[in-house]
């Protein structure tokens, strides 16, 4: 068996946690540096001093805390934004009169934006407008007053926060649908393999037994039936479709009385959508074939179920008329305005005026079961047949019923 394709997982948000790490510590050497620069001045470059060496050490020691969302946790963010917030309200304590009024660095300088983009990167845009907002106050408070340099640089930290925030939380959406779109990529090329493998061995073996079975005949015969419907029902499973149902009767094909006991379990709603392809999936055995789209074909429950009835007596005409041997083909087609339901079989086919025929004897199996239903829902059975190439019925319903309001009456009885 071939190995398996891994699906990776590619996170887009990494490069911002790496990029977080770098700049929080180019921000430091950076406070540092204005420090050492302007020490003239500080009044108190101790007490300075001391600040930044717990910021060293802080920054040092918390670079693994930067590396990714997993380890950046929400004590940590709350401790980190603590260390800036103190920095900003320490910086009156420390520096000159002269360097508050020419707006001088405080004492972490853009080192805070770090702390502040890291709750960004965390939470998204809501996260980084909770650390923005004390950040501002902090900074309102070492000014003492509304500067426009201090409204400028809070300003500027908060719309970089939030813009940071919301690209990461779009990041994260867009990897999902990825991370997504290449698992089912994997699956299917999967579910191809081994459809593959399916069709090579097992189906074919069940095909071998249902036509040895029918050659044999007796209790081979009835083997042969049932591998037949095994091979149709995988075919199906192995193909993206809806598994059909069994039937426990020893029938290919449903009589129109099964029909009506199975149509007739509706919701309690006639006008209540249903999906036709759940009513006509008990109709698919070994010999007939079940052609779906792949969306759900909704219908009201009423319409549904005598659609349903219409095809089963097409098919009960197949057994009936054609042969246990005949297969028949059931295409369903969703069009916009309109439900097309089509069956065909490879039987001998009806001769020219024998519909006629039947009907003035009394058999009404095709003008009631079939056009009389199809006729109540506003749609019409159309029936096509050549002797010798088998017969075709084509039955038509329209999405908006504009059939007699006979047939509300019909289904509020039911």
């Amino acid at each position: 068996m071939p190995k398996r394709e891994k699906v990776l997982r590619m996170s887009v948000e990494l490069p911002m946690w790496r990029a977080l790490t770098g700049y929080r510590v180019l921000t430091l050497l950076y406070a540092v540096g204005l420090f050492a620069f302007a020490y003239h001045d500080y009044d108190r470059p101790v007490l300075a001093l001391a600040y930044y060496a717990v910021l060293t050490v802080w920054t040092l020691a918390t670079l693994p805390r930067v590396q990714n969302a997993a380890a950046c946790t929400r004590r940590f963010l709350v401790v980190d934004l603590a260390v800036a917030l103190t920095g900003i309200v320490l910086t009156p304590w420390v520096v000159t009169g002269e360097h508050i009024e020419r707006s001088g660095a405080t004492l972490p300088s853009i080192w805070t934006a770090g702390s502040v983009l890291a709750f960004a990167l965390k939470g998204g845009w809501r996260w980084a407008a909770f650390a923005s907002t004390p950040v501002a106050l902090a900074n309102l408070v070492e000014r003492g007053q509304w500067a426009r340099d201090t409204v400028h640089n809070v300003t500027l930290v908060w719309v970089a926060s939030l813009a940071i925030g919301y690209v990461v939380e779009v990041a994260r959406a867009s990897e999902r649908t990825l991370a997504r779109a290449l698992e089912i990529e994997a699956a299917t090329r999967e579910r191809e393999r081994l459809a593959r493998d399916i069709h090579d061995s097992v189906l074919q073996v069940l095909a071998m037994v249902q036509r040895r079975g029918a050659v044999i005949g007796g209790e081979a015969a009835e083997l042969g039936r049932m591998a037949g419907e095994q091979e149709a029902a995988l075919r199906a499973l192995v193909s993206g479709g809806v598994l059909p149902v069994p039937r426990p009767s020893g029938e290919a094909v449903a009589t129109a009385e099964e029909t009506a006991a199975e149509t007739a379990r509706e919701p309690a709603d006639p006008a209540a959508p249903v999906d036709l392809r759940t009513l006509l999936l008990p109709y698919a055995a070994a010999r007939v074939s079940l052609a779906e789209p792949g969306a759900p074909v909704r219908l009201p429950a009423a319409a549904a179920g005598e659609l349903a009835a219409a095809v089963g007596a097409a098919l009960d005409n197949v057994r009936r008329h054609a042969g246990p041997d005949a297969r028949a083909w059931i295409l369903v087609e969703d069009e916009p305005d309109e439900v097309i339901v089509t069956v065909r079989d490879d039987g001998p086919g009806i001769p020219a005026g024998r519909l006629a025929e039947a009907e003035g004897e009394g058999r009404l199996g095709v003008a009631l079961s079939i056009r009389g239903r199809l006729r109540d829902l506003g749609g019409s059975a159309e029936l096509i047949s050549t002797p010798g190439q088998g017969t075709e019925v084509e039955l038509k319903v329209p999405r908006v019923r504009t059939g007699p309001e006979a047939f509300r009456g019909k289904a509020e009885k039911k």
